[in-house]
């Protein structure tokens, strides 16, 4: 009889003992692998081990200090990084606007100003290069000096202080310019027009927070606000006027390049607590008195309407105006009557000032009302570049939040908003809405760990690319910057009204397409999960250029993302001129989620070739 042992059918114990020890070696294998615990964390763990304790990595060359202007007073040299695959833009591309291209505008009709609105280049037409700084850029000055002085090197047109001369917008004194707070409407400064607008709109009680300055110039209005604790979100186009919009934002005075043309404005609705137009020549009794309805949507129940310049008062100043009385007689009488077919009071007519109100109370009955077509919209959140109606707005449903009042600022910063306790939100409850406020607090406070900057007035201009309910704009609030918070078109909740309830601002916007700004815009940008949002829509290197152009040099951007997604960021942004340092969860090293901080070099178009950007002689930004 054969011994089983040695058939050719049976397995010998090493066998045995080999196959168990393949499966054990494995399972292990798999769970590592599930853990999230790889070769992204290898590498943040390795650049963190070289983290100083002040924030800064010395191995990386990483710094969140500027070096070139203000505050700085020596040129920091950086570690050369290999040759960058993307090349600088010609110098004449230093102010390249991408969907407000001037040349591209004359394409499209005058009428309702379409030309002046946004029209994005197609995905051939898209440069793949690094807009350069203008020759001389330097760091801007710290708010609130920043208010009243630009560098001239960072924005170096002279047309407005010439045009403008008689209205005390802007003046040139060498190497800087300066705002002497003044505007076409409001001669004797913006201060004093705020206290005149004060006797009519509570501005000191905290209920009127967030303004939408139309045709806002140099932004004066929103600058002067800033210290009453009021926000002025101001727009104005790209228009023969150079560099309003940029001179807002060297400012440090939030702004974008837009119009009220033909689409919707890129808010919700019931976003503002105050619009403003000072002289700003929008057509407002044209088009079936479509913009003022459109600024009716974007209106909050009791907010207030401004309208500062023709046809108010036109007695008085028809002669200088040149107009006839007639034609300003019949402009005013227009938009009268859409104002009370908007149900909006009048609350009172000083000098060239008339200031409106909506009423509190949407839903009540409007007497005397003539009849007024309602639009008809499945989902009043979903604007972007849906096409202007001469129609109302309805109120939101009973309960549907985003009516009545709220909290004063900045009891509402943190208050749970309307819109999230009334359900607006699909799926977001109150409970969810605060424990995503404390998840902010503790990742703030973890970044704060990496860059004690953030503190301090390094970042006035803030941007978060996907700003969720406004959490880390809560976490990081201070008096000395405000956050431009984006709520992308690709994102699963509509958020952006809840961000408005909490006194802060923002607007819509897809980021296959570049943003409504000038570039060197932002002081830091933040961004959580955008490349995840849009991994099959855009291309991550088209998103990282735009991220580029609007973020000034030696600028701080904060990605957090997937770790195989930051670890394809971070090898293409070495060919974009930026210093990075991979950082852990700070729950630790086992999540797959990662932050990548990231600073850019200072290069200008001067010296766009060279490898080591801090060669490059930056002036201080000094008087």
């Amino acid at each position: 009889m054969a011994n089983k042992g040695s058939s050719s059918g049976a397995r010998s114990p090493l066998s045995l003992v080999v196959a168990m020890a393949l499966c054990c070696f494995f399972y292990v294998l798999g769970a590592w692998q599930r853990s999230g615990y790889g070769k992204g964390d290898r590498i943040a763990a390795a650049v963190n081990r070289h983290t100083s304790c002040d924030g800064l990595t010395t191995a990386a060359g990483l710094s969140f200090e500027t070096h070139h202007g203000g505050a700085a007073a020596a040129n920091a040299s950086l570690p050369p990084l290999p040759a960058a695959p993307f090349p600088p833009c010609p110098a004449a591309l230093a102010d390249h606007t991408p969907c407000h291209d001037q040349d591209r505008a004359m394409k499209f009709p005058r009428k309702n100003m379409v030309y002046r609105e946004r029209h994005c280049p197609g995905a051939g037409e898209r440069l793949r290069c690094l807009v350069p700084a203008p020759a001389g850029y330097v760091t801007p000055f710290p708010w609130p000096k920043s208010r009243d002085y630009v560098p001239f090197a960072n924005a170096p047109y002279k047309s407005l202080t010439v045009e403008k001369a008689v209205q005390n917008w802007v003046r040139y004194e060498g190497a800087v310019f300066r705002f002497p707070g003044g505007g076409t409407q409001f001669p004797q400064g913006a201060d004093k027009y705020i206290d005149q607008l004060a006797s009519v709109v509570p501005f000191a009680s905290g209920l009127v927070r967030t303004v939408l300055d139309t045709g806002c110039g140099v932004a004066s209005l929103g600058a002067y606000l800033d210290s009453r604790g009021v926000i002025a979100m101001s727009l104005a186009p790209r228009d023969s006027h150079e560099a309003q919009v940029q001179f807002a934002l060297e400012r440090g005075v939030p702004a974008f390049i837009g119009v009220l043309g033909s689409v919707k404005l890129p808010f919700p609705p019931r976003s503002f607590d105050m619009a403003h137009c000072s002289r700003c020549l929008i057509p407002w009794a044209a088009n079936d008195g479509m913009y003022m309805m459109e600024i009716d949507r974007v209106l909050r129940p009791g907010g207030y309407w401004v309208l500062s310049g023709p046809p108010i008062n036109w007695r008085a100043n028809h002669r200088a105006w040149e107009r006839t009385e007639a034609d300003l007689a019949a402009e005013q009488q227009r938009i009268e009557e859409y104002a009370a077919m908007l149900c909006w009071e009048k609350l009172t007519e000083m000098r060239e000032v008339g200031v409106w109100r909506k009423r509190l109370d949407p839903a009540a009955a409007c007497p005397d009302r003539p009849p007024v077509r309602t639009c008809d919209e499945a989902n009043p959140d979903d604007v972007w570049y849906k096409n202007m109606d001469a129609c109302i707005t309805p109120p939101p449903p009973a309960g549907g939040g985003g009516g009545g009042e709220l909290q004063p600022f900045p009891a509402r910063l943190a208050a749970v908003p309307p819109r999230v306790s009334s359900g607006a939100v699909q799926g977001f409850t109150a409970e969810a809405y605060e424990e995503e406020n404390r998840r902010w607090e503790r990742h703030v406070a973890a970044y704060k760990k990496v860059n004690r900057r953030l503190s301090s007035d390094r970042y006035r201009n803030i941007m978060d690319m996907n700003a969720g309910v406004g959490g880390f704009a809560a976490a990081v609030f201070s008096p000395k910057s405000w956050v431009m918070n984006v709520v992308p078109t690709a994102a699963e909740l509509s958020t952006l009204g809840v961000i408005y309830e909490r006194g802060l601002i923002g607007m819509y916007h897809d980021w296959c397409e570049a943003f409504s700004t000038y570039p060197r815009t932002y002081d830091l940008i933040h961004a959580n999960g955008i490349f995840t949002l849009y991994k099959d829509r855009c291309k991550m290197e088209d998103i990282l250029l735009e991220m580029d152009r609007i973020l000034r040099p030696e600028g701080t951007v904060i990605l957090r993302d997937d770790v195989e997604v930051l670890l394809k960021v971070q090898r293409t942004v070495q060919g974009m001129r930026w210093r990075t340092l991979m950082a852990d969860h700070e729950d630790g090293p086992t999540i797959r989620e990662k932050v990548l901080f990231a600073v850019k070099k200072y290069w200008t178009a001067d010296d766009g070739e060279k490898e080591d950007g801090g060669s490059a002689q930056g002036k201080g930004s000094e008087e």
